[in-house]
């Protein structure tokens, strides 16, 4: 099996390296990650300036190719680079994030994002997160990244499909199963800060907590609250296909 693994968080997080860890134990492991931290820049890639790169070296040995763009550009130059030599991954694993990914922040989360870009490219994607932002116990979410690439690789998805998970801070054994679930609607409830920099210029820094999640045992932040692993599959395609007859019946014309 050879791998791809990217994040959002930049190629030093504590979270891809317990990826790279535990999935090297499983096949070819091939990371191509932002060279810095890159969290909830969307689906955004480089277009109007060069994407530059570097290797990045750890204890001496050769760790990735780090990338100084985002997820997505990640994906889209590792795909590219990759396709050249006929050395194509056979799954993208984007992870671990420092953070969940559910509800409403599947929608600005780039490690969900660069999933999504393996998924466009024809590449079973999985993206994984880790339900905490403050714990470094990613040994659950690092163990469970090999059972759902092994799945996923004997049950393809349709084209444009792939898995977001969200996993519990703790480890495998502590975890209390595994929850299909769809995407919940929980948002945060925001606030900026008007703070001063050292010039007493003003600036904004975003704030907030997440507000109550919905009381439905589907939805992926309920999975969470329960101890067990959320899996939502997504889709590429973000057609409202119900509003299709909906907007032909507006009679729409020039």
């Amino acid at each position: 099996m050879r791998i791809l693994l990217t994040n959002d968080d930049g190629i030093n997080a504590q979270g891809l390296a317990a990826l790279a860890a535990e999935m090297a134990k499983h096949g070819e492991i091939i990371v191509y990650a932002p060279a810095s931290e890159m969290s909830a820049v969307g689906h955004a890639i480089t277009l109007s300036d060069p994407l530059r790169f570097s290797e990045c070296r750890k204890n001496g040995e050769f760790f990735g190719i780090a990338v100084r763009g985002t997820p997505a550009d990640c994906v889209k130059v590792a795909i590219w680079d990759l396709g050249r030599q006929d050395r194509l991954p056979d799954i993208v694993l984007s992870g671990i994030n420092q953070g969940s990914n559910t509800g409403i922040n599947t929608i600005y989360s780039g490690t969900v994002s660069a999933a999504t870009e393996g998924a466009i490219s024809g590449i079973p994607a999985v993206a994984i997160s880790l339900a905490s932002y403050t714990s470094g116990d990613f040994s659950g979410a690092a163990a469970f990244a090999p059972i759902i690439a092994r799945q996923l690789l004997a049950h393809p998805l349709p084209p444009g499909v792939f898995l977001n998970v969200n996993v519990p801070a703790k480890p495998l054994e502590q975890i209390r199963g595994v929850r299909i679930t769809r995407q919940g609607m929980t948002n945060y409830r925001e606030e900026y800060e008007i703070r001063k920099d050292p010039h007493s210029r003003n600036y904004y820094w975003l704030t907030g907590d997440k507000m109550e999640v919905e009381p439905d045992d589907e939805i992926d932040d309920r999975a969470i609250i329960d101890d067990e692993i959320s899996v939502t599959p997504v889709h590429c395609d973000m057609t409202y296909y119900p509003g299709l007859d909906m907007l032909r019946k507006w009679q729409i014309s020039l």
